[in-house]
């Protein structure tokens, strides 16, 4: 049904948990794609052992680098990016394919909706503690009360685990890996799946991942990503968030143009902002 990638950094006991809760918790069969950087902790010779489809950089390329390259194995209409440190809850795949269903376009952005142990006030996810590591972990208590959580549709999909068509992912180009190794990435992948035509943006409240929040990213050099995304759109990425995407709102259908009255002054905001840097 979907083609998953995964990009992965010497993260062995995540990825492998991350596959196994895609074989177990879905319910239909998924082509599942490693971006393995580096590998030599393992990684490389367990993907071999569970013959998984993979592609490899001996170095970290970052994200952006990292999905695209294992996006060109895609071979499944439909292609979801996931990150290594998320465990995958029943019927996450079912919600999403019925949403799927319900659509007259194939030019769709959808997220699923991550759980997470820590709260950062993101009106997009749920906050529950089932552990921050594998030691730590609670996947018998995620497993009973997973799907017992109240959670309404939300707008503003962007976040992994997002599902769009294999033929948008090619339209778009994937990630842009001047944004490499991949701060702000996400809402440029979205900004131009809008650009594409792309109006639903809806984050699937049914649709439910376990996210670690591993810090996978202390390790690498950031990207200076909203200055980028500035530079290269003439918006901030905070006015795409919230008039381009309304993300975090209630989903109520395909979004429309932002408001011309507002965009004027956000604007004129970030062409003030892109003199001074």
């Amino acid at each position: 049904m979907f083609s998953i990638i995964i990009p992965t950094w010497n993260n062995l006991a995540f990825v492998k948990l991350c596959v196994e809760s895609i074989r177990k918790n879905s319910a239909f069969p998924h082509q599942v794609i490693l971006h393995i950087n580096d590998g030599s902790d393992g990684t490389l010779q367990w993907a071999k052992e569970q013959n998984l489809d993979y592609t490899r950089s001996p170095g970290n390329v970052g994200i952006c680098i990292a999905v695209n390259e294992a996006g060109g194995l895609a071979k499944m209409d439909y292609v979801v990016y996931m990150n290594d440190d998320m465990y995958v809850c029943p019927q996450w795949d079912t919600h999403l394919v019925d949403e799927i269903k319900k659509l007259d376009t194939d030019n769709f952005m959808f997220s699923a909706t991550m759980i997470e142990p820590v709260d950062h006030n993101n009106a997009c996810v749920l906050v529950k503690d089932y552990g921050t590591s594998i030691e730590a972990f609670e996947e018998e208590q995620l497993l009973k009360e997973c799907n017992t959580f109240d959670k309404q549709d939300w707008t503003g999909a962007t976040w992994p685990p997002t599902l769009v068509h294999r033929k948008y992912w090619l339209i778009t180009g994937g990630y842009s890996i001047e944004l490499s190794p991949g701060v702000s990435s996400d809402d440029d992948f979205s900004m131009k799946m809008w650009f594409a035509g792309c109006r639903v943006f809806k984050g699937v409240g049914k649709s439910r991942v376990y996210h670690f929040q591993s810090k996978s990213t202390l390790r690498i050099k950031k990207n200076n990503g909203r200055k980028q995304f500035l530079m290269k759109w003439g918006i901030n990425q905070s006015t795409f968030s919230k008039l381009y995407i309304r993300r975090g709102t209630p989903y109520t259908g395909a979004l429309t143009d932002p408001d011309p009255s507002k965009m004027k002054w956000e604007t004129l905001r970030a062409w003030a902002k892109r003199k001074i840097m």
